[in-house]
């Protein structure tokens, strides 16, 4: 079932994550598959979806920075240079999990990568549905990332239980993904952002301090 993305809309889409279902809705990059990332059965099923492999960790966006507790445990110096600096933005930051993340989640990394997203609108979904969803791209592995509901819809027809319409992906790349564990940053994957940038972010705080 395809439903537009209105704030009436959010108690029955926050009802369908509540209840372990997937749904598919716009982030700030492209459309990905939700699920309440704490939900070992709907991640799973996400995986499932995808024809993803086990050793692939699930990314989260979050709505606000106070979520950032629930999954990453004591977040380096360079995580939170790059948080308060970068985010919100299509900027995926790893950091070591915290013990209750599941493991379908961390596919046995004992990492996850969360994201703040710079969208209002996106935003306000998430935390309508409890501040936290996965946002693993909404496409089959080894296809083209779904920029719009019909694409997701030609992709999985009716195995997912709701994709909420927010129009066309704002953007024709994916956030750039970062490991920031450790002081020295590490670049897994860049997109939106460039890595140039981020570095530039990491001299001037330094510089200011």
């Amino acid at each position: 079932m395809i439903i537009s993305q209105t704030n009436e809309s959010f108690a029955g889409i926050a009802e369908t994550v509540t209840r372990g279902g997937v749904i598919a809705f716009r982030t700030d990059t492209f459309y990905g598959l939700g699920a309440d990332p704490f939900n070992v059965a709907a991640v799973q099923r996400i995986k499932q979806l995808k024809g993803r492999e086990e050793r692939k960790p699930v990314l989260i966006v979050i709505s606000d920075c106070k979520q950032v507790s629930r999954f990453i445990h004591q977040p380096s110096a360079t995580f939170t240079l790059l948080a308060e600096g970068l985010w919100p933005g299509p900027l995926t930051l790893i950091g070591k999990a915290e013990v209750e993340v599941p493991v379908e989640i961390t596919a046995g990394t004992e990492t996850v990568g969360i994201r703040l997203p710079s969208d209002d609108n996106v935003r306000a979904l998430i935390e309508a549905c409890g501040g936290a969803l996965t946002a693993t791209s909404a496409n089959p592995a080894h296809k083209a990332p779904a920029k719009t509901a019909a694409e997701i819809r030609a992709y999985f027809g009716d195995k997912i239980d709701l994709i909420v319409d927010d129009g066309v992906a704002r953007t024709d790349k994916p956030s750039t993904v970062v490991d920031a564990r450790a002081n020295e940053p590490k670049l897994i994957r860049e997109g939106v952002i460039a890595w140039a940038e981020i570095q530039k972010e990491l001299n001037r705080t330094a510089s200011s301090r």
